[in-house]
């Protein structure tokens, strides 16, 4: 491989969540990613890509080349909607945080005593950020991983790093979803800082007396250009073996008018059906219906089981592109995979206009280029 001199490197690059961010920003990263359809999804919206293993890729090639470093590390072993299988395996990913610190690489054998080898992927952010001492980084996870951020930015503030740590919920920056989610900001050239939100659940008045829009409803969202096909299994698309998902296809226009136009009725439900051992509903603290007229619940993997609801009644799935939306991509981001991966990609991503938010105080340049 071979990479410019202050180059951005996305691990779990995913589908391109933090990629388009950064281009909302005028900027450009490299994508380290393992998934084929995840990364075909990359190369089809023109980001550059290299499909190899984060934990098995090499860091000695990129030393000196990389100004900045992002990662969203696979979360789900840590999430509210999976097994948590990561809050077994959280003190060996805290001593392997240590262990790379150290610069002693006990991964092999760690990873081997996690109850899923996927948790111990948390730690690789640090051992590139302390081989390749670029100038910023930036990560995010579910906020259950919170205490292994933490401990990151201890370790990174010893390297000469200045960090922030926290939770931030991207209805607060202008997305139709009340997605939360925790990030580390670092920094060895400023004070890394927080994003300022610019939108309020109710409409208010910061500090500096700028006014915080209200938060953006799933009906605002939703207002779909022309031409845009839905279906109602989905998303008619082409899988990795060239074969076509069935359903009925109709055009976009006239339903998305339907539901923006009687907002006061319609309803998205969470099609998950099923509870944690503690009886919560899958998703922790989110609730199972929202109103059209509010903020979607957080946009998952499972979200081509959610469905749209009028007086009580469901009328349809929600379908790929308006998961997308509510996940801030454009409406014709070309998604590849089946149908189930398609989804897969659009739950697991960072929302692109989340990604621009975090990196907008923490990138040299991007503030200008915002503005």
């Amino acid at each position: 491989m071979t990479t410019a001199p202050g180059c951005i490197v996305d691990l779990f690059a995913g589908p391109g969540g933090w990629s388009e961010g950064l281009r909302a920003l005028g900027l450009r990263d490299v994508g380290i990613e393992n998934d084929p359809a995840a990364c075909a999804t990359r190369v089809a919206a023109g980001h550059t890509t290299i499909r190899a293993d984060v934990a098995a890729y090499p860091t000695a090639p990129l030393r000196g080349k990389v100004s900045g470093l992002i990662a969203s590390p696979p979360c789900q072993t840590f999430s509210a909607a999976g097994l948590r299988a990561g809050n077994d395996d959280m003190d060996l990913c805290h001593q392997g945080l240590d262990d790379i610190a150290r610069g002693n690489d006990t991964r092999a054998a760690l990873r081997a005593a996690c109850a899923d080898p996927r948790s111990l992927l948390v730690v690789e952010p640090l051992r590139y950020a302390l081989d390749l001492r670029p100038d910023w980084i930036a990560l995010e996870e579910v906020p259950a991983v919170m205490p292994v951020f933490e401990h990151i930015a201890h370790l990174l503030g010893r390297a000469g790093y200045s960090t922030w740590v926290g939770v931030l919920n991207a209805a607060d920056f202008g997305l139709a979803q009340t997605r939360r989610r925790a990030f580390l900001l670092a920094s060895r050239t400023r004070p890394a800082l927080p994003p300022e939100p610019t939108h309020a659940k109710v409409p208010q008045w910061d500090l500096f007396g700028v006014r915080l829009a209200p938060w953006v409803s799933m009906a605002d969202a939703l207002v779909l250009p022309p031409g845009v096909k839905v279906n109602t299994r989905g998303e008619r698309s082409t899988d990795e073996k060239g074969r076509t998902a069935g359903g009925n296809e109709f055009s976009a226009d006239a339903p998305s008018n339907a539901l923006t136009g009687r907002a006061r009725s319609w309803k998205l439900r969470s099609g998950q059906g099923w509870k944690l051992p503690t009886g919560k509903p899958a998703g922790g603290v989110e609730r199972y219906e929202r109103a059209i007229s509010e903020p979607s619940f957080t946009i998952t993997g499972s979200a081509n089981r959610c469905k749209w609801v009028k007086d009580g009644v469901e009328e349809r799935n929600l379908t790929l592109t308006e998961a997308a939306i509510l996940q801030s991509f454009p409406a014709r981001y070309p998604w590849v995979g089946s149908r189930t991966k398609q989804f897969e990609q659009v739950g697991n991503v960072v929302p692109p206009l989340l990604a621009s938010a975090a990196l907008r105080p923490l990138v040299p340049g991007a503030l200008e280029v915002a503005a």
